[in-house]
């Protein structure tokens, strides 16, 4: 009777044991169900994790799913995080997944032609950040960031930047620079020669300006031949971006003859050279431009109202162009 009570407990046993293995391989969602967000509290037990989890809507046993991480020898090795259940995912690749650390990535686009102040706009309203560098100044932000600058401006590069929920806002920042810093040193390392600028960051500046004087990708190379002629020749650059970005919050949208001639250091129209800093975050395409311009006589350039410009070698040819796209 014994061995037949003993007998019976072994087969419930290894039934017992069959199906949890089972269970443990078995996808948690089936794949037409919708991802499910769910975060873990720092702190969190092995069997306060699990009970989080089921707690924001993953149909798994919280009790089953603590056991199995004992099982493997997970339990004290499961990271704090926000995390996002998939279609297809079993108990078993779920504590892997916790292990690992496989955070929910959430994204932040920082555009091309943005200033600093519309990069920090946007960081700051990013709900899935937290806000470290909210009330920081321009200079203590740079003391973490880039210490060598005096002013932000120009030094991130505009990217789609990914990250955990809950991550830093400083880590955005220093992704940010650090990515602009390489790309520009590598463009630095296989610039053209010739080009006018003494160190990377006045080819920062360059590629800035060049940013927002078009949208056009094929017209910047040009655009930039045409500046890097003026510049050898010590000719005004005038630029109106520059001379926008150097009236502030008095730009309305619409510039006149009297801010063409109102001095401000970055007012190209009345300095020679290139202003003090960049105007803007410059993309890829404009940072080759400024780096590898095209080999042009043209010396002017006007918009032809339909998004591309028309490029003149001398002064004549340019006013016949203003006057046939302008007047």
């Amino acid at each position: 009777m014994i061995n037949k009570l003993f007998a019976s407990v072994v087969i419930l046993a290894i039934l017992a044991a069959g199906a949890f293995v089972f269970w443990a391989q078995q996808p948690i969602l089936d794949t037409d169900q919708a991802t499910i967000k769910f975060t873990i509290d720092a702190g969190s037990s092995v069997r306060g994790s699990t009970q989080q989890i089921a707690n924001a809507g993953v149909p798994v046993n919280p009790w089953l799913l603590a056991w199995l991480a004992r099982l493997t020898g997970k339990s004290s090795k499961l990271k704090a995080g926000s995390y996002e259940l998939k279609p297809g995912a079993t108990p078993l690749y779920l504590i892997e997944q916790l292990v690992r650390g496989e955070f929910a990535q959430e994204s932040l686009a920082i555009i091309e032609g943005w200033t600093f102040q519309q990069m920090r706009q946007a960081i700051a309203a990013h709900p899935a950040l937290k806000h470290e560098t909210a009330q920081w100044t321009e200079k203590e932000l740079l003391e973490k960031v880039a210490p060598d600058f005096k002013m932000a401006e120009g030094l991130f590069f505009p990217d789609t930047y990914l990250f955990a929920k809950g991550a830093s806002d400083l880590q955005i920042y220093k992704q940010a620079n650090a990515q602009m810093q390489k790309r520009l040193n590598d463009g630095w390392s296989r610039r053209d020669t010739s080009v006018p600028f003494k160190t990377p960051y006045e080819a920062l500046i360059m590629a800035s300006i060049i940013e927002k004087e078009t949208g056009q990708k094929s017209e910047r190379s040009m655009i930039a031949g045409v500046f890097a002629n003026r510049l050898r020749r010590g000719m005004l650059l005038q630029t109106d971006p520059t001379v926008i970005y150097g009236m502030g919050n008095k730009y309305q949208g619409q510039i006149h003859k009297r801010d063409l001639l109102t001095d401000t250091p970055y007012n190209t129209y009345t300095r020679l050279g290139l202003p003090p800093t960049p105007i803007a975050l410059p993309g890829a395409a404009s940072l080759a431009a400024a780096l590898n311009p095209a080999k042009t006589d043209a010396l002017y350039f006007v918009s032809r109202n339909d998004g591309t410009s028309q490029f003149s070698a001398n002064l004549d040819d340019h006013n016949h162009a203003v006057n046939q796209y302008q007047k």
